[in-house]
């Protein structure tokens, strides 16, 4: 009898924790799915946006091109037309070259306006030791945050210094591994006027979130860029990064 009791409590005790590890394998297995998913997501909106100023180059080039070879077109026919040509045919060759070489404001380099998960992207970071790939997000909200970095003082690019902010989520994700960077190390900035910045780390160190002593830090006249998020114990303390253009 006790044999028989016992055996059905092994019984069910061995159906529970393979319930249980079912359950935990579950989970760990729909948390990576969704962390792949969404670096997957950030990397694809990242390689679009930068996409459009290489099509946008490439495009610029053409008609450069296009354009210098009608001006040889139309001085060629000004020296033919001289030698004894038809200026009339000649004068007609330069007017519709002349039009060929009006620049297209269709084509100009203009600010990019684009969207990731329903904000408004304002550029692109990649920090390649830690593998960051991220879209670089206008709005400041809760909901902004989850979804990636977020720029918080200053313009991207410009001369003196400006400030992106990303969760630690303990994950791999976002700024989780940002503590891993050291002096030397790259981040890769590209705006929406197409203009990429290399920046190096030069310093790194841990600040209360109410310290902004260093955002409006003298720059000498260069471009700098602070990354900050909370360090992995603790959420009150943030791990701030600064690199400088090289």
């Amino acid at each position: 009898m006790f044999k028989d009791r016992y055996g059905n409590f092994l019984t069910v005790l061995l159906i529970i924790s393979i319930i249980a590890i079912v359950i935990l394998l579950g989970y760990f297995g729909y948390d990576i799915y969704r962390k792949y998913s969404s670096n997957k997501d950030a990397e694809e909106a990242v390689d679009a946006f930068q996409e459009q100023f290489i099509k946008n180059k490439n495009l610029s080039n053409n008609n450069n091109i296009i354009s210098n070879i009608n001006e040889i077109n139309s001085i060629y026919n000004n020296i033919q037309g001289n030698n004894g040509n038809d200026v009339t045919s000649n004068e007609n060759n330069t007017s519709n070259s002349n039009m060929n070489t009006k620049p297209n404001k269709n084509n100009s380099n203009n600010v990019v306006q684009t969207q990731y998960q329903g904000f408004t992207m304002l550029g692109t970071i990649e920090i390649p030791k830690i593998k960051v790939k991220l879209p670089i997000l206008k709005e400041l909200s809760t909901k902004s945050l989850k979804k990636s970095t977020v720029l918080l003082y200053g313009d991207i690019n410009e001369v003196g210094n400006f400030v992106i902010i990303g969760h630690n989520n303990r994950n791999g994700t976002i700024f989780s591994n940002l503590k891993k960077l050291s002096s030397g190390d790259k981040i890769i900035v590209t705006d929406c006027n197409g203009m990429q910045i290399t920046y190096e780390v030069y310093q790194i160190f841990s600040a209360s979130p109410d310290d902004t002593s260093f955002w409006e830090r003298d720059t000498n006249g260069l471009r700098e860029i602070t990354l900050s998020t909370c360090t992995d114990n603790d959420d009150s303390i943030r791990t701030i990064v600064l690199a400088r253009e090289i």
